[in-house]
């Protein structure tokens, strides 16, 4: 893979960082427009209460206000977790012309892994799609989280047989 595509996953791990500090699912994102970083985001779809608060729409929010444009035709996105449906609409819907992604989704991923919503041609607008650029560091930093999640929900489990 690309250093370059490495160098811009790392900016978009360092997001999914800030999610799992305020205890989210640790997934991150950057959009890329002339070597510059012009919209980040990580999920808040707890601290929000908000179902579309995932990382990518945070991004491409940024992003189109930065370049005071819908339409970001000149960049890159790059995400930690594989682009679930609403996502990948999403990024159709901005023209985002490339999307490079860590890890696979196999519950929701819609840029290859259940179906291909970026690059399906009978949309007005298709994504090239890049995947498994730092795949090991994005889905590790899953794991970890969903490790831990479990583990406390047994300690709690524990804690409350214990009680009666």
């Amino acid at each position: 893979m690309s250093v370059l595509h490495d160098k811009w996953m790392e900016a978009a791990i360092n997001q999914a960082y800030k999610a799992q500090e305020e205890k989210e699912v640790p997934i991150g994102c950057v959009i890329v427009h002339e070597d510059t970083i012009i919209g980040a985001g990580y999920n808040q779809r707890e601290t929000e209460q908000q179902a579309a608060a995932h990382a990518e729409m945070s991004a491409i929010e940024q992003a189109c206000k930065q370049l005071n444009s819908w339409r970001l035709e000149n960049c890159t996105l790059y995400v930690t977790l594989e682009p679930c449906p609403m996502c990948a609409g999403a990024i159709v819907q901005a023209r985002i012309p490339t999307v490079v992604y860590g890890a696979p989704d196999p519950k929701a991923g819609c840029a290859g892994t259940l179906m291909n919503l970026l690059e399906e041609d009978r949309f007005n607008h298709t994504a090239k799609v890049i995947h498994g650029v730092l795949e090991k560091e994005c889905g590790g930093l899953l794991t970890a989280f969903f490790r831990q999640l479990r583990e406390k929900k047994k300690k709690i489990k524990e804690s409350s047989s214990i009680v009666e």
